[in-house]
């Protein structure tokens, strides 16, 4: 039987000391394999093509039926490890709190454990620049925000 442990130590290992870095394995129920992986340049096809070889090598057909999927996380899904959060550091983003809140701004100085907001408000002709900090546990999504600027 396949576990999510099982590939994610799979992947882990084939990744290990290549600069791409997995960000999340996801199993369904019919047999669909999903791995996540990004590097701080960007995932290339060959990248995923790669890990996917040796990902159906490492299972081969005694597990049954599976469809394998290796890719990069798409521009509308949130960050989910700190290895993304540092390779966004500098952009705009989107955050929402555990309680509902939503903020929008730069996220900057990223660390191992959260990351600082600097938000931009206009109060009558003048900007006022804040700067807040989170955790990451604090946070329930943080959404990069794509401009075509």
């Amino acid at each position: 039987m396949i576990t999510k442990d099982h590939i994610r130590k799979l992947a882990e290992q084939h990744i290990s000391g290549t600069g791409i870095f997995l960000v999340d394995v996801r199993l369904s129920s019919t047999g669909r394999i999903t791995i996540l992986i990004d590097r701080p340049e960007g995932v290339r096809i060959d990248d995923c093509a790669m890990l996917s070889r040796q990902i159906s090598n490492d299972l081969g057909e005694a597990v049954g039926d599976y469809e394998l999927n290796v890719s990069s996380p798409g521009l509308d899904m949130p960050l989910l490890v700190p290895e993304q959060f540092r390779k966004n550091d500098g952009r705009m983003v989107d955050v929402v709190t555990h309680e509902g809140e939503r903020i929008k701004g730069t996220m900057i100085n990223v660390t191992a454990g959260g990351f600082d907001l600097r938000t931009e408000t206009k109060v009558k002709k003048e900007t006022v620049t804040a700067v807040r900090s989170f955790n990451f546990e604090d946070v329930k999504s943080v959404k990069v925000i794509i401009s075509f600027k």
